[in-house]
């Protein structure tokens, strides 16, 4: 029973009404990409862990990356490619290490909450600002479709997983400003096949996890400095 009290009522309602949102948009767009559905499955269940600094949804992070990468490959968003594949996958991969050398009061399930240092805020903004820069010429080379738009989410989910590795609760709100940009950026597509609404539904479940994320990783900060 502890295990089912691990997720709070408010949790259990918002992963619930997420898998729903995703399944019934998968069935009612007639879609017929399992993979598609599999992928956006676990990214809600990813973005639930995340939300309560548990380190299993930075295992989860690097499996919807290669899910992810391989729809915007078909799609012929190569940055969303690039950017998931090439660089959300590895930088999961360091925060699970971080985030296993820091849990709090030794419990795994649950991340030690980071603090910024002033001097980091200006590297963190230079590097943000040179990998957007460079990926929007690599992008536009590739013709990829949507380069700006793509280049823009280059630059959120940078934003979002360096914060993820410092173990800051503005990763949530980096996250929550890329989903914006994929939903804008999925709808685009839906000329191209109505099966992408299934995506556009993913991300604004994906936008409202993150929103309750950062909301609990202030709570949690709270109370850890308090403990």
């Amino acid at each position: 029973m502890k295990y089912l009290r691990y997720f709070s009522p408010f949790e259990y309602i918002l992963w619930g009404g997420s898998v729903l949102a995703v399944v019934l948009s998968f069935v009612l767009c007639k879609n017929h990409d399992y993979l598609n559905l599999a992928g956006s499955l676990l990214g809600a269940t990813m973005l639930i862990f995340t939300s309560k600094g548990n380190v299993i949804g930075q295992f989860m992070a690097v499996v919807f990356a290669v899910f992810y990468g391989y729809v915007s490959f078909r799609m012929q968003y190569y940055g969303e490619l690039i950017t998931y594949v090439g660089m959300s996958a590895p930088m999961a991969v360091a925060a699970i290490v971080s985030w296993l050398r820091h849990p709090h009061n030794g419990k795994r399930t649950e991340v030690k909450i980071g603090k910024l240092k002033l001097w980091e805020y200006p590297i963190i903004l230079v590097l943000t600002a040179a990998v957007t820069a460079a990926f929007y010429f690599i992008l536009t080379a590739l013709g990829t479709a949507q380069p700006l738009w793509s280049t823009v989410s280059v630059a959120t989910s940078f934003l979002a997983v360096a914060l993820t590795l410092r173990r800051s609760p503005f990763y949530a709100v980096a996250y929550a400003l890329n989903d914006i940009v994929l939903i804008i950026l999925w709808s685009l597509a839906i000329a191209e096949s109505m099966e992408y609404v299934a995506l556009v539904v993913c991300f604004s479940v994906f936008l409202a996890n993150d929103l309750y994320g950062f909301y609990n990783w202030l709570k949690m900060r709270r109370r850890q400095s308090q403990e």
